[in-house]
């Protein structure tokens, strides 16, 4: 049986470069390589991208390769990529998670990872989710969307309030403001990275994320409680060792966990995703539970949250990667019958 020739591809533009890149090498050792064949496309923080072998180790600790690679002219990288059998973009923010290369990956009729343009899109612009799930009748966290230049705003929700970008991740640019002098120094930060910024109410409650997968069936798996040893859930306790707890099942009611599993899997499907997912919710003191964001390629080491909750679930890494590759299969083949 010929193996399956997968093409990774890592890094990108945006400030989760290095978090692509981990996740990237947790996927590479853990693809069998009997079943499997790789190929490595690193995307370089200017734009350009570079192909390697895809052999196990070739990435050095530093992120960079350990092997002499190729720069490729960015017109001939769907010829490059059309020699694989199925895509995995294991990339983080915008130009990667954003819908951008899902785009270019569509006009090249190859195969790929996860959710498709729109729902990418979507999912990244949090005002735009929030959005549509609200016309959907799904709760979500209460934020006001500011533009630049606007003209006045009077926060409604009191202190403290999040203000974050409206298309960024991993708490880039977020802050928790105490004070007006905080908000307004807030806003300032989040507009150095977006001409969209949002502010957000402060949820008191329990954090709790929930991974999906699927295509037209998706599955949520056991729920986990975030545990920031931090005053809240930033990049450092998002990626620092030690920075946060999992907490398998959440300190919550059996009915809050059902109910996170459901909201999980509604706001799924209402955006139109595919492959896989990671919800973050929130749990308020009185039962009722929000949804404050959907993350179409979350963190994907061995012991990131999106692949520990489905270990927990009883589906391991390695089995998890097999069944993102045979999804991504199945829809380009079930695609593939439209008539345009």
């Amino acid at each position: 049986m010929a193996k399956v020739r997968v093409a990774i591809v890592m890094g990108g533009r945006s400030s989760e470069h290095d978090v692509s890149l981990d996740s990237a090498r947790s996927v590479l050792d853990a693809l069998d390589p009997a079943r499997y064949e790789t190929v490595t496309v690193e995307i370089a923080r200017d734009g350009r991208w570079e192909l390697g072998s895809g052999s196990r180790g070739e990435l050095a600790r530093d992120g960079r390769s350990a092997v002499e690679t190729l720069p490729v002219p960015t017109s001939r990288v769907p010829e490059s990529l059309a020699g694989v059998d199925v895509v995995f973009p294991v990339l983080h923010g915008p130009f990667g998670e954003d819908g951008t290369v899902q785009g270019l990956l569509e006009l090249a009729n190859v195969p790929y990872v996860g959710a498709g343009v729109t729902a990418s899109a979507l999912c990244m612009d949090k005002d735009l989710f929030k959005s549509v799930l609200r016309d959907k009748g799904i709760p979500v966290t209460s934020s006001v969307t500011l533009l630049r230049g606007f003209d006045g705003f009077e926060n409604p929700f009191g202190f403290p309030v999040f203000v974050k970008p409206a298309r960024l991740g991993s708490s880039i640019g977020i802050t928790k403001a105490r004070s007006e002098d905080e908000l307004r120094a807030g806003i300032e930060l989040a507009f150095q990275h977006d001409e969209k910024v949002l502010v957000e109410e402060f949820v008191r409650g329990v954090e709790v994320e929930c991974s999906v997968l699927g295509n037209e069936k998706p599955v949520a798996s056991i729920p986990g409680e975030i545990v920031a040893n931090s005053d809240w859930y930033d990049y450092s306790a998002k990626y620092d060792e030690g920075g946060m707890q999992l907490v398998i099942p959440p300190r919550v009611s059996q009915e809050a966990i059902e109910r996170v599993q459901e909201v999980s899997v509604e706001a799924f499907r209402v955006t139109d995703c595919e492959g896989m997912a990671r919800a973050d919710c929130f749990v308020r003191e009185d039962g009722e539970v929000l949804v404050n964001e959907l993350n179409t390629i979350p963190g994907f080491t061995a012991t990131s949250v999106y692949a520990k909750l489905f270990e927990a679930s009883g589906i391991p890494y390695d089995e998890l990667l097999e069944r993102l590759v045979q999804l991504a299969l199945e829809r380009h083949e079930r695609r593939s019958k439209l008539k345009y």
